[in-house]
């Protein structure tokens, strides 16, 4: 072997030498990420620090992105729809709480698994008596959803043709509604119903019932014009999120942004200021 294979050698193996992590990172050593303003637990802004965004997706990308090495910062960038846009735009990398959509695919990659489940529930009054145990159950009630829910596609349709489902502005208004009794139940998310039935003072008077009736994914999605978007980080993203589960971390970190909102909503008015 001459001098410049000899050369070459010692160079393959130093860099075979390296962890995963040294070899990938050159292009990309830090993602910025965004998501919705207003989706307790998942996303919402820090009242201590309003241009960043906090909660369980936050908390668990940047728990994943750590074990690859890479820094990640989740700024504010308006409302969901301004959020998205500047994902795909490729000013931002990452999505924290993507909706699958298929028309969103030409401008952005969807990690998978999804990087959390939004289990939707049945909330009624805790005194109601309706009986629920199966969405048959449902058909011949009032039922109230939020207009910013995201359904599957696939539920979506069978409610709009099966269940007496009318639409509200917000989560906020479909409760207000239903303990005025102007509706049987509301379709909302186990959790955020959890957070907001708590910020509104209804947590002793409306309760989620029964089992989960549609379970949208909130997807990491990457930017094509990302210049962190490759082969590697979609791999070990995947990776890293097929292992979440199983380890009962998801659950962990919901459960404690469920509680975390609940402590900030306690806190005076004025102490949120920033």
């Amino acid at each position: 072997m001459g001098w410049l294979g000899r050369i070459t050698a010692i160079g393959l193996l130093s860099l075979a030498s390296l962890p995963p992590q040294a070899l990938a990172l050159g292009k990309c050593e830090r993602l910025v990420a965004t998501g919705s303003p207003d989706a307790p637990p998942y996303a919402w802004r820090d009242p201590q620090d309003p241009k960043h965004l906090i909660g369980a997706s936050v908390d668990l990308l940047q728990q994943v992105a750590g074990e690859l090495g890479l820094k990640v910062e989740v700024l504010y960038a308006g409302k969901r729809a301004e959020a998205q846009e500047e994902v795909r735009s490729g000013r931002m990398d990452v999505l924290v709480d993507a909706p699958l959509a298929v028309t969103d695919l030409t401008a952005l990659d969807y990690i998978h698994p999804a990087l959390l489940q939004n289990e939707y529930v049945v909330w009624t009054r805790r005194d109601s008596a309706l009986v629920y145990e199966a969405l048959t159950d449902l058909h011949q009630h009032q039922g109230a959803v939020s207009e910013k829910a995201r359904l599957t596609p696939e539920f979506a349709a069978f409610a709009k043709g099966q269940l007496k489902l009318g639409t509200a502005q917000n989560l906020t208004q479909a409760f207000q509604k239903l303990l005025l009794g102007q509706v049987d139940y509301v379709l909302a998310g186990r959790y955020a119903g959890m957070a907001m039935a708590q910020s509104l003072g209804m947590a002793n008077d409306i309760i989620a019932r029964g089992v989960a009736l549609d379970r949208p994914g909130l997807y990491l999605a990457l930017s094509h014009n990302s210049a962190c978007n490759d082969a590697w980080l979609r791999g070990q993203l995947a990776k890293k999120l097929t292992e979440l589960p199983p380890s009962g971390v998801s659950q962990a970190v919901l459960q404690r942004n469920v509680e975390r909102w609940k402590a900030q909503l306690q806190q005076p008015l004025d102490a949120l200021k920033p």
